[in-house]
Formats: C-alpha cells, sequence, structure tokens
C-alpha cells in the first residue's frame, strides 16, 4: 500500500512538473495561466512567478487580470522578493482600487517595504520609506484588521531610526569630541522626547558635558562645568534612580570640587 501511495505521488510530482515545463514553451497564454494558478495554489510560487511574468503583460485589463496581478503579487512576497512584492501591491492597489483584496494587498505593500529595513548601523533610507507607507496605510485604513499590526510595526522602525540616531551622538563622545556629542544629544532629545534611549542619552550628554568641562582652559572651565551641572540635574529629574547614579554623583562631586578651585582663585 505504502509503495502504491508512493508511486501515486511521484507520478502526480512528474505529471506537474512535465506539464510545467511545457506551460513554460507553450505560445498558449490561456494555459500559462491556468498552469501558472495551479502552481499558485499548490504553494510552487517560484513557478507561478515565471509563468505570470509571461503573460503579466498580456492580460492587464482583462477580466482574469485581477487575480492574475494579485497572484502574482502573493508569489513575489511568499518567495521574499520584498523590492518586487511591494511594488506589484502597490501597483495593484493603484489598478483595483475597488476590489475586494484592495486593503491586504495595501498594508502587504507597506509590509514588504518594512521587510526591506536593515539593521539600524546601516543606511535607513528604506525605514524611513516603510514608516510612510505604513503611516499611508493607517491614515487610509483607520479600522483596518490589520491597524494593530502596522501600529507595531511603525514603533518598531520607528525605534530603529531612534537607536540609529542615538547611536551616533554616542559615537561623538566615543571619539572624544564633546561638543559635538552636546549638540547631538541636544537634538536627539528634542527631536525624540519619548524615546526609550532618554535615560543612556541624558546620561552620555552629562559625561559629554563633564569630560569638556574639567578639560577646559581655565577661561571657559565655569561654563562648562556649570553646563555638566546642569546635565546632572536633568538625568537626576528624569529617573532619580538612574542606572547611572553611582557614575552621575562621582562627576557632580569633581565639578562642584572644580568649580569651587575656580571661585577661591
Amino acid at each position: 500500500m505504502k509503495k502504491f501511495v508512493s508511486l501515486l505521488l511521484l507520478s502526480a510530482l512528474f505529471t506537474s512538473c512535465n506539464e510545467y515545463q511545457k506551460a513554460l514553451k507553450n505560445e498558449d497564454i490561456a494555459a500559462k495561466y491556468d498552469v501558472g494558478t495551479r502552481m499558485y495554489e499548490a504553494g510552487k510560487y517560484s513557478k507561478a512567478i515565471r509563468l505570470f511574468e509571461q503573460v503579466a503583460t498580456t492580460y492587464r485589463g482583462k477580466p482574469q487580470a485581477e487575480k492574475l496581478f494579485y497572484m502574482f503579487s502573493q508569489s513575489y512576497y511568499r518567495t521574499n522578493q520584498f523590492y518586487l512584492a511591494g511594488y506589484q501591491f502597490e501597483s495593484f492597489t493603484s489598478s483595483y482600487p475597488k476590489s475586494e483584496k484592495v486593503e491586504e494587498a495595501a498594508f502587504l505593500s507597506a509590509k514588504s517595504y518594512s521587510k526591506l529595513s536593515p539593521v539600524y548601523s546601516l543606511d535607513q533610507t528604506d525605514t524611513f520609506k516603510a514608516i510612510e507607507k505604513l503611516q499611508n496605510f493607517i491614515d487610509s485604513y483607520p479600522n483596518s484588521t490589520y491597524l494593530a499590526e502596522a501600529n507595531e510595526l511603525v514603533k518598531n522602525l520607528s525605534q530603529k531610526i531612534e537607536k540609529k540616531v542615538f547611536e551616533n551622538a554616542k559615537g561623538y563622545n566615543t571619539i572624544s569630541d564633546y561638543k559635538s556629542a552636546l549638540v547631538a544629544f541636544d537634538n536627539f532629545i528634542n527631536d525624540y522626547p519619548g524615546t526609550p534611549y532618554k535615560e543612556d542619552a541624558l546620561f552620555y550628554r552629562l559625561d559629554s558635558a563633564y569630560k569638556l568641562g574639567i578639560n577646559s582652559v581655565e577661561d571657559k572651565m565655569q561654563e562648562r562645568l556649570l553646563v555638566a551641572k546642569k546635565a546632572y540635574s536633568n538625568l537626576i529629574s528624569f529617573k532619580p534612580d538612574t542606572k547611572y547614579k553611582n557614575k552621575a554623583d562621582e562627576m557632580l562631586a569633581r565639578v562642584e570640587e572644580d568649580l569651587q578651585k575656580l571661585q577661591n582663585k
């Protein structure tokens, strides 16, 4: 019995492969569409794509086109070809605005762009584009069943951008460019007031102000030490039990000691 079932499966597989190869070489557009649809329904998306690519232009404007381009878009998405999927879904929503699939297509188009977002340390052009696409979807479909997922994607992508900006600011601190670090952290805190990196940003702003102050020439030291003292207050006001409390207290003690020395001169 097992051998019989195995033979049936092998026979079906051979027939399917043979049918696919014939369709690829066949000039009959309808046959390509039919076999491509069966490949799609069987989850053989790469094969479906090859056939859909051959007939897409011919079918544009025909009654079958809506189904064809939906399957075409889904096939790209399911094979992780997100640039092509994003483009095809976007084209689908423009071509078939009254389709029952238009909301899903609009969401998957935006989600495809989110899949292209790289790690935070790389260029974030695709991340900004994904946020824009997702926000457009949220604005267009405020009651969508995909709304929660879309909002979560925007949140995650936005945090990636925030981490990128934070790490850039921190980089100035790392290379001892404390003036640039202060400017960068000020901009970061102003631009992202609710960021999860705020405590870290406030500490590294303090660290930058402190190191700039204690290493300054005498005529600029007092002003810069006062900036560091204010930075300490900002950190403690934001989070009294900050994980940086011990380090911050040590900095404050040094700042106050140096300020006292300057006043005694």
